[in-house]
C-alpha cells in the first residue's frame, strides 16, 4: 500500500492517498438541513435541479418556475416543484492538550492526520467543514470552509497544531455547542483522558442536533505500559506528581480500569445515539480511515 504521508515534503496526506479519499463521502444517519444547497436531497420540496411535482400557481410565486408548456395545453398556470437539496455540516473537534504530545507513535501526529483526512473528504464533497482544536484554556477554529479550494487552508491549519496546556473537555464542548447551532456530523478526536470525566463535556454534544462520532486514540505505551519499580510520575498537563511502586498486580489493575473507562465511554455514547471507535496509534491511520470509519458508518 502506498504510504498516506509524504514525509520528505511534510504533507499530512500524500496525493495518492487523497485520490483514494476522493471516492468517499461523509455519511449522516440523521436529516441534516442547512442554509446552503449541497449534494444531499431530502423529501422536502424547494428549488433545486431535480423535478418533483406540480402545484397550482399562486400570486406572488416566481414566474420563472411556471411550466408554460402545460399552460399552453391546459390554459392553467402550474408551478414546477423541485426536491430540496440539503447542506451537510461536518464539525471536527481535535484534542490538542499537552497529553497528545505523548507516545510512539505520537498521539498528536496521529490526530492531525485523521482530522486532515476527514476534513478533506468533507471539502471535496462540497460539505461545510469546520475544524476546532481544543487546547489548554482555549479553542482555535478554522471557521466554516467549503469546496476543494479550501483544502490548502485545512492542511495549513491542522499541520500547525501543537499540543499545549491542560485539557478541559467540558468547557471546550460547551463553547463549541453554543457557537455551532446548525445540525451536522460532529467528530471528536481525543484520548478522552480528562480529570473532569467525559460525561461533563459530551453532554453538550450527545443526543441532540449532532450526529456524534467519538474516536478515542491512545498510544501503545498507555494501553500496555512497560513500567516497573519505584517511580515518580508527573501529569503532563497539570504537573501533579505521584510516587508509585509499579508491580504486576498494579499493572493488571490499571489495564482493568482503563478497559472499564473505555467501555463506559462507549456505553455512554451508544445510549445517546452516538458512535464510538477505539484505536491505537500503532494502527496505520489510513487503515482507520479507509476501513474502520467506513465500518462504523461515518464514511461511505
Amino acid at each position: 500500500m502506498t504510504s498516506p504521508v509524504t514525509e520528505k515534503s511534510g504533507l499530512l496526506l500524500s496525493p495518492d492517498f487523497m485520490a483514494r479519499l476522493d471516492q468517499l463521502d461523509i455519511v449522516s444517519r440523521k436529516l441534516l438541513a442547512g442554509k446552503l444547497k449541497g449534494e444531499r436531497r431530502s423529501k422536502r420540496r424547494g428549488q433545486s435541479v431535480e423535478f418533483a411535482d406540480y402545484r397550482n400557481y399562486v400570486i406572488g410565486d416566481d414566474l420563472r418556475f411556471i411550466d408554460w408548456n402545460v399552460y399552453a395545453r391546459l390554459d392553467r398556470l402550474f408551478l414546477k416543484v423541485f426536491l430540496e437539496e440539503e447542506d451537510l455540516s461536518l464539525y471536527i473537534l481535535i484534542d490538542m492538550s499537552r497529553s497528545a504530545d505523548y507516545g510512539n507513535p505520537q498521539k498528536a501526529a496521529y490526530l492531525r492526520q485523521v482530522a486532515a483526512a476527514l476534513g478533506y473528504v468533507g471539502l471535496v464533497n462540497s460539505n461545510r467543514v469546520s475544524v476546532a482544536a481544543m487546547t489548554g484554556g482555549s479553542m482555535i477554529e478554522t471557521g466554516a470552509m467549503r469546496g476543494r479550494s479550501k483544502v490548502s487552508q485545512l492542511m495549513d491549519f491542522v499541520g500547525k497544531l501543537e499540543p499545549s496546556g491542560a485539557g478541559d473537555l467540558a468547557d471546550a464542548c460547551r463553547r463549541f455547542a453554543l457557537v455551532h447551532r446548525v445540525k451536522g456530523v460532529c467528530v471528536v478526536l481525543s484520548d478522552f483522558f480528562d480529570k473532569g470525566g467525559f460525561e461533563n463535556g459530551l453532554r453538550y454534544l450527545a443526543g441532540g442536533k449532532y450526529d456524534l462520532f467519538c474516536v478515542q486514540v491512545l498510544c501503545p505505551q498507555e494501553i500496555d505500559p512497560d513500567l516497573q519499580g519505584d517511580l515518580k510520575l508527573r501529569d503532563m498537563e497539570d504537573d501533579d506528581m505521584a510516587e508509585v511502586s509499579i508491580t504486576q498486580p498494579l499493572i493488571k489493575k490499571y489495564k482493568a480500569n482503563l478497559n472499564a473507562y473505555c467501555l463506559a465511554l462507549k456505553d455512554y455514547l451508544s445510549r445517546r445515539g452516538g458512535t464510538y471507535l477505539f484505536t491505537s496509534t500503532d494502527v496505520p491511520f489510513d487503515t482507520l480511515v479507509l476501513n474502520y470509519l467506513r465500518e462504523r458508518g461515518l464514511l461511505g
